[in-house]
């Protein structure tokens, strides 16, 4: 097995004959993963272009995984290191948990994962250790159990008779009673949920010790029906106050199951992707943690407001619906929006507009025009270019007043929740609107 890791936007080699390289075939097995995850699009571009002598990764991070090689990719967070080495690449990793973690309203936390630092310690083995711990550590309090309608032809009664397959059905057999009956049962929706993420794992984990705990998990549910993937019934399961423990296991199954994360076939090649696009994970991750901060403020986010739309036919039927990523507002007042853009953005010494989309500055002067807003953001992720995190540039709107600023978070710090906490204030309690 041969593995990688690799920043996004970076190179990774292709040789036709190299010790511990990808070769032309390993590369042709990763592209068809790609190609058959919707992040990828139909040739795969959208996360790996192929140059041949190399592969190129794109603004999607995560694994992907066919026969002989996986490919680590991971994101570039300034402060964490050059992402070049082992120990920068772990602390990434973790960041990366973080980000996931938040965005997903998960308690990730990774304990051991200081200590990872082999090569196979990917980001997935990473996830699938946490999965093996909080599982264990649920299982502890027993396997939930509900009863289960059951319905069977028995020698003798058991709960109530089923009379109409008594006297259809079973007309000729009289031996034989149709029976429905509850029966206090393991094999429930949830418990299959489990099986299925326990079962996928261990086709792709290369860690041995997450392959020793994933083989004690599935003995544990042997009796539990396995289901495919595509026909377990999520919507079967219960939660409720004696099983509440699950409610998370649930969200971290079902991470790991399903959205870009499945099985591939082409040929006898076989592939597995766990795959994020970072522009949609930055803007979960700053809108859960931008309403932490907000709590007991009496201000409030929407994340992807779909209210509102551009135009209208003379019919009144709407046309163009917009989607900012961040709406903050207090009651029905719409106080600031603020789209994120996970990329670099330029110190003024090197371009005075700061590399800012002209299409993106547009779209910010619809959103404060179509919601009455005046105060605008364009959200960058920190680096080592820009002096300070916080504000870089401040405009105002010919025509309006409103003022749009960009400005930076550093998402390596522990202290994300309270930065974007008061950049955010800072701008709504300057807003004379208020």
């Amino acid at each position: 097995m041969i593995h990688r890791t690799v920043s996004e936007w970076a190179y990774v080699p292709v040789e036709p004959a190299g010790d511990g390289a990808f070769s032309r075939i390993h590369a042709e097995r990763l592209i068809a993963v790609a190609r058959s995850t919707t992040l990828g699009g139909t040739d795969g571009s959208g996360i790996l272009t192929d140059h041949h002598s190399r592969l190129r990764a794109q603004q999607v991070v995560g694994v992907l995984a066919a026969e002989g090689c996986t490919l680590e990719i991971l994101p570039k967070i300034e402060g964490l290191g050059s992402g070049e080495d082992e120990t920068s690449r772990t602390r990434i990793r973790e960041r990366l948990v973080h980000m996931l973690a938040v965005a997903h309203d998960l308690d990730l936390a990774v304990g051991g994962a200081a200590n990872l630092g082999t090569q196979r310690d990917t980001l997935l083995e990473v996830l699938i250790g946490v999965f093996c711990d909080k599982l264990t550590d649920v299982l502890r309090h027993g396997m939930p159990r509900r009863y289960v309608d059951h319905a069977d032809d028995l020698p003798s009664l058991r709960g109530r008779l089923d009379v109409q397959r008594q006297f259809t059905a079973l007309a000729a057999s009289p031996q034989r009673l149709a029976c429905r009956f509850e029966e206090f049962s393991s094999d429930i929706a949830l418990n299959q949920v489990m099986k299925a993420a326990v079962s996928r794992l261990s086709r792709i984990s290369q860690s041995p010790k997450n392959q020793r705990r994933l083989r004690e998990l599935a003995h544990l549910y042997e009796d539990v029906a396995a289901v495919p993937t595509k026909a377990l019934k999520w919507s079967s399961i219960v939660l409720d106050r004696t099983n509440h423990r699950w409610r998370e296991m649930c969200d971290l199954a079902r991470l790991l199951l399903a959205g870009d994360y499945q099985t591939t076939s082409q040929g006898s090649d076989r592939g597995f992707s766990l795959l994020f696009a970072m522009n949609d994970l930055f803007e979960a991750f700053v809108a859960k943690m931008l309403t932490r901060a907000l709590r007991g403020t009496g201000l409030h986010v929407v994340s992807q407001d779909r209210r509102l739309y551009c135009l209208a036919e003379s019919d009144g039927v709407r046309r163009f619906q917009v989607r900012p990523d961040i709406v903050v507002r207090r009651g029905s007042e719409t106080l600031m929006i603020i789209d994120t853009k996970w990329k670099r953005i330029a110190a003024r010494i090197d371009d005075s507009k700061q590399g800012v989309s002209q299409a993106d500055v547009y779209q910010m002067m619809a959103y404060g025009r179509l919601y009455a807003c005046p105060k605008l953001m364009l959200l960058y992720p920190h680096h080592g270019g820009i002096a300070q995190a916080g504000e870089t540039g401040r405009y105002v709107v010919m025509g309006s007043g409103d003022e749009l600023v960009t400005a930076t978070l550093d998402v390596a710090t522990r202290d994300v929740q309270t930065r974007i906490g008061e950049l955010c204030l800072a701008e709504v309690d300057a807003n004379p609107w208020n």
